[in-house]
């Protein structure tokens, strides 16, 4: 396994753990992970804080070019406002663990250009379906769907 995509995945297994979703990020900046990041949602009470946001959170203020030379790492397949953030830096290349269980907007980070990786990993696959299965309104609530 990849060490950029292990940390991803470890740092899904940190938010799980911290009773949140399990979604993991890290940016990756010439061989260096230089942000990393979990969903945060419901420990920070969070409306924003989906986890390739948190790694670029913690990756802090970059020049443009840094960005422009970048991959980032997520266990699932980015929503809307996380591709948003992808495409407003310019990342050129998205490596997805799985997205199975959540098809984001991958057409449209390929249609502006970005190069999509989907590993279909089945452990990231088995975690989230496990929390969705067990917590439906708080999966609902970080996709924006109505609560059921």
């Amino acid at each position: 396994m990849d060490q950029f995509f292990e940390e991803a995945l470890t740092q899904a297994k940190k938010s799980f753990q911290e009773g949140g979703i399990p979604i993991g990020s890290v940016l990756v900046h010439n061989g260096q992970i230089i942000g990393k990041g979990h969903n945060r949602r419901i420990q920070r009470d969070s409306v924003i804080l989906h986890g390739e946001m948190d790694a670029l959170e913690s990756a802090g203020r970059q020049e443009a070019a840094i960005y422009k030379q970048s991959v980032i790492y997520t266990t699932l397949s980015p929503c809307p406002m996380c591709t948003g953030a992808i495409l407003l830096y310019g990342i050129p290349k998205v490596v997805i663990g799985e997205n199975k269980t959540f098809l984001g907007s991958e057409a449209l980070l390929k249609q502006h250009g970005v190069e999509v990786i989907v590993l279909n990993n089945q452990e990231c696959i088995e975690l989230m379906r496990d929390f969705i299965q067990k917590n439906p309104n708080e999966w609902n609530e970080d996709i924006g769907e109505e609560v059921l």
